[in-house]
């Protein structure tokens, strides 16, 4: 057996483990993981310094999550918007590719509580018809593998995924999204890396929530990928009691950097079932944002974005308040130490500026894209439409 799935192995999946090590009622611990899954990996377990820390509210069940009655279990309804089953088409150019239900942890905030922790992963015949849907769509540039999590699919299998998207000549990039380096890190082997070098251009967006979890050992499993050659992102959720805080989020940004990982997106919390108490207010989000941004470098400043509910994608939100005032004479502007600038706007010399140049283009393809995921969403093309390419990749993405 491999080392990492050894470890793996040695995961606490069973209530009674964790009231035995913590002390905890198992009879609760029982009714929240029959409906939502547990593992916590021994890297994860080591990082808990008390209970209630941190670390320990992403992964220890608890029984408010069984309060959310009438949330929703896909409020971002991927399950719409999947043409072919394990495939998800919400972007014009970029469809996710679900390939696993499995992940090193279950994260008690995830987004697909409704899908991760049960057994399986994309069968031949299921990756068949999604290859067979790519070369139809040939304005599919990119797909993001994801799941659960693709790291956790033995070398073979994930290239065997991998080489058929290869298969496609439009496909340009390909990106996998895991919070495995952070972890299991001991799935980042060399042997790993080698097969993924094969497949370039390739991305990995990770996902990271608080500064803790970049222990050595993580960090060495992402100096791997990227002297493979491949790009790192981090992707962060604003969690209440986690990292709805400037300084642990500034500190986070930081080591993610130290890593070799560059801050991609943060994220409001979605409305899914079971995580509502999770959630923080946007202004918080929008203040977090103000903290780092000129009080740090610019490459540790993430996008904050809002995954509208009802599949409308990610929207960037940005503090109003940078922005003071615009007209045809100038823009005014206040930056991070409150002071105001002014930057004058080009003379027209009395003629009307061309539009952006595509910019009807993208538009008529969003719409497109977006009817390709079923004809049941025609009524929300205008809307999806009118927000055009301003939405990033996908999550998880994770």
């Amino acid at each position: 057996m491999e080392e990492w799935r050894r470890i793996l192995a040695d995961s606490l999946v069973k209530p009674k483990q964790l009231a035995e090590r913590f002390g905890l009622d198992a009879e609760e611990l029982e009714a929240v993981v029959g409906p939502y899954p547990m593992r916590i990996t021994p890297t994860v377990l080591a990082t808990i310094k008390e209970k209630g820390d941190a670390i320990w509210k992403q992964v220890v069940p608890d029984t408010v999550e069984l309060a959310d009655a009438e949330a929703e279990d896909d409020p971002l309804e991927e399950d719409l918007m999947s043409p072919v089953p394990h495939l998800v088409h919400r972007y014009p150019d970029r469809v996710l590719l679900m390939v696993t239900n499995q992940c090193p942890i279950y994260c008690r905030f995830c987004t697909r509580k409704r899908l991760v922790g049960k057994p399986g992963f994309l069968k031949k015949g299921e990756l068949d018809r999604a290859i067979a849907y790519l070369r139809d769509h040939t304005e599919v540039r990119d797909v993001i593998l994801s799941g659960g999590d693709p790291l956790l699919l033995p070398d073979h299998l994930l290239e065997r995924i991998l080489k058929a998207l290869r298969t496609i000549p439009h496909l340009e990039l390909i990106r996998i999204g895991s919070r495995v380096p952070g972890t299991l890190p001991e799935r980042i082997t060399p042997r790993l890396c080698e097969m993924l070098k094969k497949y370039h251009p390739f991305y990995m967006n990770l996902h990271f929530n608080h500064p803790d979890e970049l222990t050595p050992e993580v960090k060495r499993a992402c100096g791997l990928l990227a002297d493979a050659g491949i790009p790192l992102g981090a992707q962060t959720v604003l969690l209440k009691g986690v990292n709805d805080d400037p300084e642990v989020m500034k500190r986070l940004m930081h080591q993610l950097l130290l890593a070799r990982v560059k801050p991609y997106y943060l994220y409001q919390a979605d409305l899914t079932k079971g995580t509502n108490h999770f959630r923080t207010t946007v202004e918080t989000g929008m203040q977090i944002i103000k903290a780092l941004q000129g009080h740090t470098s610019g490459m540790a400043v993430p996008h904050f974005v809002i995954d509208a509910p009802g599949g409308g994608g990610k929207i960037p939100v940005l503090p109003s308040d940078y922005l003071v005032h615009m007209d045809e004479d100038g823009v005014v502007l206040q930056n991070y130490e409150q002071k105001t600038f002014h930057y004058p706007q080009p003379s027209a010399n009395g003629k009307r500026e061309l539009p952006m140049v595509g910019a009807y283009a993208a538009s008529s393809s969003t719409r497109d894209g977006y009817a390709s995921c079923g004809d049941s969403h025609t009524g929300k093309l205008d809307g999806f439409a009118a927000w055009g390419n301003s939405c990033g990749g996908d999550y998880d993405d994770l």
